[in-house]
C-alpha cells in the first residue's frame, strides 16, 4: 500500500476506484503481501522445514485460505466449522490439526471421520471422549496433548493462553498421568506434545523459555513423540513503536533444542501470515465538533472491526488523498454503533478531514472480518482479494433482506 500521486493504492489499485465501484466499508488483501508472508516464513524457519498449519481463526474467508494452501500450508482450526473451511478449501486432511478446549462429542466425531493428522488434547475428559469415539468406529485416532508451560509471554492478558491461570492445557503433573494413560489405550495413538503461549508475541525470548521448559518434559515424560506442535502467536508490529518478532533467533533455539531431538515441528501461524495484507476503507458520515476533539463518525463500525473495542488495539489510520491540511483538533474516529466502545482510535496532528472523505485502517486482515458480527442489524461489508490490477470478489456484501 502507497500513495501514487497523493492518491493511496492497494497493489496497482487505486483505493478511490475500488470505493466508487464497491462502496464502503469494504476489506481489501493484498496477494503480494500474502505471498511474501509466507515466503520469508518459510525461509526463516526452513533448516528444519516445519508443517506450517494457518490458523484458520485468524481469517475464515474459505478463498483466502484457498490461497493459503496453494502456498502448501496445512490448518490449525478450533471447531467444526473451522475444519470444514479448511476442507472446503482444499486442505489436506493430513496437514490439519483440530486445537481447542471445548471439542463436542460431534466435533470430535467428525474430525475422525475426516483422518485429519492430530487432535490435540487439553483434559483427560477429552481424551476419554475420542477414545470412546475411536473405539465405537473401530479407529485409532492420532492425538496430542496440550502443556500449559505456565510462561508469561508479555501480552495482553485477554489473549494470554500459556499461564497456569488460563484454561488452555494441562500442567506438567496431568501431562505425565495423560502420556501414560494414553499409551496404554488401544484406540489412541499419542503422537504429539502440543503447546501455544499466547498472541501477538514480538520477543523471542518467551518462546526461548517455552521450549527449555519442553525440553524438560520431554525427557522426564521418557516417550518418544513424533511432533512438537510449538504453536503460533508470532505478532506483527501494529505501530511503530512495536519492534518486529526476530524469528532468525527463534530458529536458532528450535535448531538448538532439534540438537538432542528428532521431531517434526508443527507451527500455527495466523496474523502473522495475514495480519497485514487487509486494510479496511471507510468513509466519513458526519464530523461532529466539541470544545476538545472532533468526532469523525465513519461507516465502518465496531461490528466491522472489533479488535479497538474488544482489546484497545490500534491500527494506523491513513486518508485515501493526501492534502497539505492538518486538523488543529484532536480527532476520534468512531462508528455508528450505538455503544462508546464503538471507536477506533484518537489521533493528534491528522490530516484535515471533511465529510465523504474516505480513511482506511491498516493491518485488519487477522481477526478483523472473523470477528466480525450483526450487531445493530448491520450487513458485514465486501472482501476483495486484489492481485495487481485485478480484483476477485471473495465475499459479497450481505443484503438487509437476508439478514431480516
Amino acid at each position: 500500500m502507497k500513495y501514487i500521486n497523493k492518491s493511496l493504492s492497494i497493489e496497482k489499485i487505486k483505493v478511490q476506484d475500488i470505493v466508487k465501484k464497491f462502496g464502503t466499508p469494504i476489506y481489501c488483501y493484498s496477494h503480494k503481501k500474502l505471498k511474501d508472508n509466507i515466503s520469508n516464513f518459510k525461509k526463516s524457519f526452513k533448516s528444519f522445514s516445519p508443517l506450517i498449519c494457518f490458523a484458520i481463526k485468524s481469517n475464515t474467508n474459505v478463498s483466502l485460505v484457498r490461497e493459503v494452501r496453494k502456498f502448501g500450508l496445512g490448518a490449525d482450526v478450533v471447531s467444526m466449522g473451522e475444519l470444514m473451511v479448511a476442507l472446503k478449501a482444499g486442505m489436506d486432511p493430513k496437514k490439519i490439526v483440530f486445537s481447542g478446549v471445548g471439542k463436542t462429542s460431534g466435533e470430535i466425531s467428525y474430525a475422525v471421520d475426516r483422518k485429519i493428522l492430530l487432535i490435540n488434547a487439553e483434559s483427560k475428559s477429552e481424551i476419554n471422549e475420542i477414545e470412546r469415539i475411536a473405539k465405537s468406529k473401530n479407529k485409532i485416532v492420532n492425538i496430542g496433548i496440550r502443556l500449559n508451560p505456565n510462561i508469561d509471554a508479555k501480552t495482553l492478558k485477554q489473549i494470554s493462553t500459556g499461564k497456569k491461570e488460563n484454561k488452555f492445557g494441562v500442567d506438567e503433573k496431568t501431562f505425565f498421568e495423560l502420556v501414560n494413560y494414553s499409551n496404554l489405550s488401544s484406540n489412541i495413538n499419542l503422537k504429539c506434545l502440543s503447546v501455544h503461549i499466547g498472541s501477538q508475541i514480538l520477543d523471542h525470548k518467551p518462546y526461548e523459555k517455552m521450549l527449555k521448559i519442553v525440553d524438560k518434559i520431554i525427557k522426564k515424560s521418557n516417550y518418544k513423540f513424533e511432533f512438537i506442535d510449538l504453536g503460533g502467536g508470532m505478532g506483527i508490529p501494529y505501530e511503530k513503536s512495536n519492534k518486529r518478532l526476530n524469528y532468525q533467533k527463534y530458529s536458532i533455539a528450535i535448531k538448538k533444542f532439534l540438537k538432542n531431538n528428532k521431531f517434526k515441528i508443527i507451527f500455527e501461524p495466523g496474523r502473522s501470515i495475514v495480519g497485514n495484507i487487509g486494510s479496511l476503507v471507510s468513509k466519513v458520515i458526519y464530523i461532529k465538533e466539541n470544545d476538545k476533539k472532533d468526532f469523525i463518525i465513519l461507516d465502518a463500525a465496531m461490528n466491522d472491526l472489533m479488535r479497538p473495542a474488544l482489546y484497545g488495539a490500534n491500527h494506523k489510520t491513513l486518508p485515501v488523498i493526501k492534502t497539505n491540511k492538518i486538523s488543529k483538533k484532536v480527532y476520534e474516529f468512531v462508528g455508528p454503533i450505538c455503544e462508546s466502545t464503538d471507536k477506533f482510535t484518537t489521533l493528534k496532528k491528522f490530516q484535515k478531514l471533511k465529510e465523504n472523505d474516505l480513511i482506511v485502517m491498516c493491518d485488519v486482515g487477522a481477526y478483523g472480518m472473523s470477528l466480525s458480527s450483526n450487531y445493530n442489524v448491520r450487513p458485514k461489508p465486501t472482501e476483495i482479494l486484489i492481485r495487481g490490477s485485478k480484483i476477485n470478489v471473495i465475499k459479497k456484501r450481505q443484503k438487509l433482506e437476508d439478514l431480516i
